[in-house]
């Protein structure tokens, strides 16, 4: 545990305490406040400068595109949990994330209204025209020049070309249509990009991830970089990609998107918990997304999880 938190403790010598003693104190009375101060703070001092050299700072990756984690070493999140879980998750029949799937099959083809075509209207089977889509979200939507992931395009495609209303974040409708169309990729690696369009997003959830928070004061990196393979409250500590969501996770007995995952994390670590479908967690996923782009990270949705 000293390891994963990277407790630092510093014993004060013993020789201080016998170094001052009663006759000291008597000779520099006149003098204690001043050390004592001094001594306040240099163990100040040293204990900050201790804490700010665990930080990981992003100059220190080198360019912008320098993993932590090298690609020959790159695991996917499957390959931390158990037999158990792993036979559900691979198991159409068992894995309890098909009842959201099976809503999602079910509103891909339904028609709202005259004026509002089905998903399936327009795009024809899931499984074919959207092969390989969402392993490259999140991306720049090239008409608000905003950063979507696939929740925020499924509901674009809502508002503009179905004239309804965009699901609720989170609702079962919502996690269905998702886990729906990225299921159409599974087997397909990550292919999430950065450029031009996109890398002040990046470097913002870069700086996130790097960024220690909370009352614990610990950063992603911690964790997902320095500790994986570890153990965390009977837990298997994985690199933290996101190729498995939305997944099911049981302890919440509930199908759930990526955001609510990081925001478990960031009230794991007493931090302030961003809104779902905030700038920041979208930027994050960004650079979390752009981490699981590898040939050995495919799309496993939908996942299933302790």
């Amino acid at each position: 545990m000293n390891k994963l938190l990277n407790l630092q403790i510093i014993n004060l010598p013993c020789c201080i305490t016998t170094f001052i003693t009663k006759k000291v104190i008597y000779a520099f009375k006149a003098c204690l406040p001043v050390v004592f101060i001094t001594i306040a703070n240099t163990f100040l001092v040293c204990t900050t400068a201790i804490a700010h050299s665990n930080e990981i700072s992003t100059n220190d990756l080198g360019a912008e595109f320098t993993r932590v984690i090298p690609s020959k070493d790159l695991k996917s999140g499957s390959t931390f949990i158990s037999n158990d879980l792993k036979s559900i998750q691979n198991n159409d029949d068992l894995n309890p994330a098909f009842l959201w799937v099976l809503q999602g099959e079910a509103l891909w083809s339904s028609v709202a209204g005259k004026s509002s075509p089905s998903c399936a209207s327009c795009h024809g089977e899931s499984n074919q025209a959207m092969r390989g889509v969402s392993t490259h979200y999140p991306q720049v939507d090239q008409e608000s020049g905003e950063l979507v992931n696939l929740e925020a395009r499924i509901n674009l495609c809502r508002v503009r070309h179905q004239h309804l209303d965009p699901l609720k974040l989170e609702s079962d409708q919502m996690l269905g249509i998702t886990a729906y169309v990225a299921l159409a990729s599974r087997g397909l690696p990550m292919n999430v990009r950065v450029d031009n369009q996109n890398m002040e997003h990046f470097l913002n959830g870069r700086s996130i991830y790097y960024k220690r928070q909370g009352q614990i004061n610990l950063a992603c990196t911690h964790c997902h970089e320095q500790n994986w393979g570890g153990k965390l409250r009977g837990e298997t500590i994985s690199q933290g990609h996101i190729n498995d969501y939305p997944a099911y996770r049981l302890e919440w007995q509930h199908m759930g998107s990526l955001h609510r995952r990081l925001r478990a994390c960031l009230s794991g670590v007493r931090a302030y918990m961003y809104p779902l479908g905030s700038k920041e967690l979208l930027d994050l996923e960004l650079f979390l997304g752009w981490r699981s782009s590898d040939p050995k990270i495919k799309v496993e949705t939908p996942g299933v999880r302790r």
